[in-house]
Order: C-alpha cells, then sequence, then structure tokens
C-alpha cells in the first residue's frame, strides 16, 4: 500500500479548484491522492472555506480516500508535499482591472499578461512566488512546482534565474485549448491530434499539426483563415486573420497573437469596453460572484458547467495530466514552460520556453525544434527579452528597469509612455510593490 500523495495548491479560494478537484478524482487510479491541502491568504477566506466545502463534498460523492485540509497556514501544508501547484492573483482583480484600465487612459492595450498588464502581474507576482520557492526549498525539497499563475512565461523564467527550485513546470490552458478547438474543426477526437508546439507563454505557435501523426497543417491553416474559426479561449475574442497572412505566416498562432498582430483592432475593441465598464476584470469578477453562490449550494457536488466561461478552460485538466505523466513516468507529449536547454535555438538555452516536451519522472525534456521559423523568431525574440528584464525589475525593484522592460514590448510606442504609464501604475498598486518603495520608505 502506497501512503499516497499529498498536493499542496496555493491560491486555493480559486474559483478554477473545483476543476482540479474534478481532474484528481478521474484520475485516481493513476494519480492516487490522499492529501490534497488548499491554502489562501487571509483575504480569501471566505472563498477558501466555500470551494474548499464543495471540494470535499465532490471528494465524498466519489467515495476516494482523499482527505481534503483548508488553510491559512502555507508552511504548515507544504511539509513533505510531493507537488505544489501554484494559481493565486496578488491584489485579487481589483489589481487585474486596475491593470486593464490605467493603459487604456493612453491609448495602450489593457491586458492581463500582455504589454503593461502583464509587466505589472509579473512585478507584483514573482516576489511572491520567490518567497514560496524558498518554503519549498526548506519544507519540500523533492517536490514538484506546477506553476499555472500568469504571467505564466515570466514567472517560471524568474523561478530559473532567481531561485534555486530546479523541479518547476510552468503550464497554461492555450496550448491544450487550442488542441481541442483544431479536434473540434476537424472532427476527431482529442486523443488523435498533436501539435508540435514551440515559443513561450502566450506567444506560442503551433509549427506543425498531426491526425493519427500525418501532418494536416496546411488544411489546418485553411480553415483558421475562416474568422469564426481563429480563438480558441473564452477571453480572447476571434476577429479573424487575413487569409493571406496565415498562409503566408504558415505555423498556427494561438489566440494571444490577435493583440501582436491586430494591436490597432484590440485597442479600439478594449477602448468600446472601457467605456462600458465592461473590461475583462469586470466580466469575469460578476462571473465568479455567479459562480461562488452556485458553490455555496449545499446540494451542489459536481463541478458547475458554468465554470467554463472562465477564461481558463481545460486549464485543471492539463494540470492533471502533466502530474499524472510525471507520478507514472509515461513518457507522453505535452507543451509546458520549462527550461530550454537549447530545445529552441533562437533562445538563450538558459532561458524559459513554452514547447512540446516528453514527460518523464525526471520532468519534461524538450523537443527540439532547432531555429524558430523566420517570420516568427523576431516576435518570440523581442517578447523574451520584455520577460527577462522584466524579472529583473521584479526581483530588484529597479525603477529604471521596469521602464526598459515596458518600451521594449511591441505594444508600448514609446520610452516617454512607457514611463508615463509605469508612474501611474506604480502608484495604482503601491501596496504589492514593496520592492519600489523601500528606498523612498528608508
Amino acid at each position: 500500500m502506497t501512503k499516497g500523495i499529498k498536493i499542496v495548491t496555493i491560491g486555493g479560494g480559486s474559483s478554477y479548484t473545483p476543476e482540479l478537484i474534478e481532474g484528481f478524482i478521474k484520475r485516481y487510479d493513476e494519480l492516487p491522492v490522499r492529501e490534497l491541502w488548499l491554502v489562501d491568504v487571509e483575504e480569501g477566506k471566505e472563498k477558501l472555506e466555500i470551494v474548499g466545502n464543495l471540494a470535499k463534498r465532490m471528494v465524498k460523492k466519489s467515495g476516494l480516500p482523499i482527505n481534503v485540509h483548508l488553510t491559512l497556514d502555507r508552511r504548515e501544508a507544504l511539509k513533505d508535499a510531493d507537488f505544489v501547484t501554484t494559481q493565486f492573483r496578488v491584489g485579487l482583480l481589483d489589481a487585474r482591472a486596475k491593470d486593464e484600465r490605467i493603459p487604456l487612459k493612453y491609448g495602450v492595450l489593457g491586458q492581463e499578461t500582455n504589454g503593461p498588464g502583464g509587466l505589472f502581474k509579473g512585478l507584483r507576482t514573482i516576489p511572491v512566488i520567490l518567497d514560496i520557492c524558498r518554503d519549498i526549498e526548506e519544507l519540500c525539497p523533492e517536490a514538484w512546482l506546477i506553476n499555472f499563475t500568469n504571467p505564466a512565461g515570466m514567472v517560471t523564467e524568474a523561478v530559473l534565474r532567481y531561485s534555486n527550485i530546479k523541479k518547476i513546470v510552468g503550464l497554461c490552458n492555450v496550448p491544450i485549448g487550442m488542441e481541442m478547438g483544431i479536434a473540434k474543426l476537424l472532427d476527431v477526437d482529442h486523443s488523435r491530434i498533436r501539435i508540435d508546439f514551440a515559443g513561450l507563454n502566450h506567444m506560442v505557435y503551433g509549427l506543425d499539426v498531426y491526425v493519427d501523426g500525418v501532418s494536416v497543417k496546411d488544411q489546418v491553416i485553411d480553415l483558421l483563415s475562416d474568422p469564426t474559426n481563429s480563438s480558441f479561449v473564452k477571453n480572447v475574442a476571434g476577429l479573424g486573420w487575413e487569409p493571406e497572412f496565415t498562409k503566408a505566416l504558415n505555423a498556427l498562432t494561438c489566440p494571444y497573437h490577435m493583440y501582436y498582430y491586430k494591436t490597432r483592432e484590440m485597442v479600439e475593441k478594449e477602448l468600446i469596453n472601457y467605456e462600458k465598464g465592461e473590461t475583462r476584470a469586470e466580466v469575469v469578477k460578476q462571473l465568479e460572484k455567479e459562480l461562488f453562490e452556485l458553490y455555496k449550494d449545499p446540494n451542489l457536488d459536481i463541478k458547475p458547467p458554468q465554470l467554463e466561461q472562465r477564461g481558463g478552460a481545460y486549464y485543471s485538466d492539463a494540470a492533471v495530466r502533466l502530474i499524472t505523466s510525471i507520478y507514472t513516468d509515461k513518457g507522453d507529449i505535452q507543451p509546458v514552460n520549462t527550461i530550454n536547454n537549447g530545445a529552441i535555438a533562437s533562445i538563450p538555452a538558459d532561458s524559459a520556453v513554452e514547447v512540446s516536451c516528453i514527460i518523464t519522472k525526471d520532468g519534461p525534456k524538450p523537443i527540439s525544434v532547432g531555429d524558430l521559423p523566420v517570420p516568427v523568431r523576431g516576435l518570440v525574440q523581442t517578447i523574451k527579452s520584455f520577460e527577462r528584464v522584466a524579472a529583473e525589475a521584479a526581483v530588484t525593484g529597479d525603477y529604471d528597469k521596469a521602464i526598459l522592460a515596458l518600451t521594449i514590448n511591441p505594444l508600448v510606442a514609446s520610452d516617454k509612455l512607457a514611463k508615463q504609464i509605469v508612474d501611474e501604475m506604480l502608484e495604482a498598486h503601491k501596496d504589492y510593490l514593496p520592492q519600489f518603495f523601500k528606498t523612498v520608505q528608508a
């Protein structure tokens, strides 16, 4: 009899947690979870209790011997964990609303993981994840850290560069969403689809796509030229590509590429939502309110279907699949964020990339793709520079580096504009950015 697996989820009060629970229940035969600790902070206590009680009802219904613990004490939870998953949001949805609204005042895209919003989410998140890493090193040094917290690529980059944790994998629902979307387009089962993914988180390309091992890339690119087929995730509206562009690019784009290849249209669209008070954060706030009302129902003991309206559909399916493959040394192929190690020749070997990997008990083994195709290479390298400089700014609290990072980002048109946005956003988020205000306090 094995002692079973101990999994700790930091940000356990998230509205996504029921999906994670459903995944652990479904895969119990392969992944015998005995202890699941859901951890949150004081501000998230009420949500943790609501979600935690739903999790307990779901486990009870399943009849499985999984013990669910709820705690605000991270260190108590982490002791001897086998896997630690992170899915937290520093500053909650109010911070996200500022990330989206402030840049739009300057005519710049306001978005959770791209441009100024992505920078400031990274600046708030990276010090917290590095703090968690220090606890992991002390309390469960053999544990795998599976990070879903956005911006996942920048966070993975920071952990690889500024902590001693090597057993980290960053995960995103975009690749699995693309696989599911293409399976639907082609009317085949998801299990028959494989995509060669390469790039960065929210900047990943499908270099080829296969059904039963046979390339169908040309057919898929033709289908994706139809505007109604261009977006696979709920939180990025499909605006449709110019067919000449997609054919010449000769790679599958992810939904977030809209922000870079259709910047003007996306900013115009966001500005309309901004005027109506309907940025994505406001929409999500309403969705979350409705979800938590559902979760409170003592008779609810399943994941409610409404959860799929959130942008993270399939993410926990991807998460539980990944944890299972590491635990069972499965050797299957999955797209994850990990250290490049030469898989993508166009990116430094010690940087985080999002790439198809063989998943083993020793973690992801990236599949070599060589150089990225010329049409996509430059944009990926630019975003990697942005992530690297942003991560350094987050760790050091270097104001000049924050401005440099934002000026490098293609979504901001000048250094002056970058400085204005950084100044206003630093002030707006100062409670969560002590590293930038330490000299002032001193």
